[in-house]
């Protein structure tokens, strides 16, 4: 089976078992336990979870959206099919200054990218959505808000995600395999091979209304699928020139969808 599988549905059977009920912003009481830990390496396979489907397009197009389009206009998803910021969209389209708008505003993914082709053994390789200046100003503060990059000797390019707040059941399938497969590109137009990814989650929480869901992909666990393979379109060089028709996940075997409320 996968390790994507084994090691969130570890975390999810901890929660459930030692987690703390307790109330939070969104009004729908969590069980929660702090700073748990994923790492993969991306070399020996690709983190989506089989025990459940994962919307695995519909996760690459957001990571395009904040990344590559460096945008917090919801109406650029929407063009793409794509309808995961309806929720917190405002009046004028937006989300105010979060996500994409902190990368576009201090050119974070254009000096991330200069800094892996010119002087690859920085470690001052930081990309940070959490501008405390701004945060009045964002339909929602950021969850998955930092990234440190590091190469390894032997040219394998390593990331390090920092999520304060990870929704188990619906945000964090998506984070795990949308930002995987942005190691991949990102090794991919700097000449460096996929590395070591790990996913750091300060406030893991299972939403009240999440556990018989999260039951049910337990129970599934003893008929995980092998992981998937992700290609990406050889000829792509340029970060920006990625479409989301260039990323393809491979031989992806996967369990039925487990239909869970999002809570906002």
């Amino acid at each position: 089976m996968s390790e994507a599988d084994q090691q969130y549905l570890s975390i999810i059977e901890k929660i459930l078992h030692t987690g703390r009920l307790g109330d939070n912003r969104t009004g729908m009481p969590a069980y929660k336990l702090p700073h748990q830990i994923m790492q993969f390496d991306l070399e020996k396979e690709f983190p989506i979870l089989t025990t459940k489907f994962v919307a695995f397009k519909t996760s690459v197009k957001e990571i395009l959206w904040i990344w590559q389009k460096q945008s917090n206009d919801v109406r650029v998803l929407q063009e793409w099919n794509c309808h995961v910021w309806d929720e917190w969209m405002r009046p004028d389209g937006t989300i105010g200054k979060a996500y994409g708008y902190q990368l576009a505003e201090y050119h974070q993914v254009d000096t991330l990218l200069h800094l892996l082709k010119t002087d690859p053994q920085s470690r001052r390789m930081v990309v940070d959505l959490w501008n405390v200046k701004d945060l009045p100003d964002m339909a929602l503060y950021p969850c998955a808000f930092l990234t440190m990059w590091d190469v390894s000797a032997d040219g394998r390019l390593n990331c390090m995600l920092v999520q304060r707040s990870g929704d188990m059941g619906l945000g964090v399938p998506f984070n795990m395999a949308q930002y995987a497969a942005l190691i991949h590109m990102i090794a991919q137009v700097t000449n460096l091979r996929p590395g070591i990814f790990t996913h750091v989650i300060n406030n893991a929480h299972v939403y009240e209304n999440h556990v018989d869901g999260m039951k049910l992909q337990l129970s599934r666990l003893p008929d995980a699928y092998k992981a998937p393979v992700l290609k990406l379109n050889p000829d792509i060089h340029d970060f920006y020139d990625f479409k989301p028709e260039d990323i393809v996940l491979e031989n992806y075997e996967h369990h039925g969808k487990i239909p869970l409320e999002v809570s906002v």
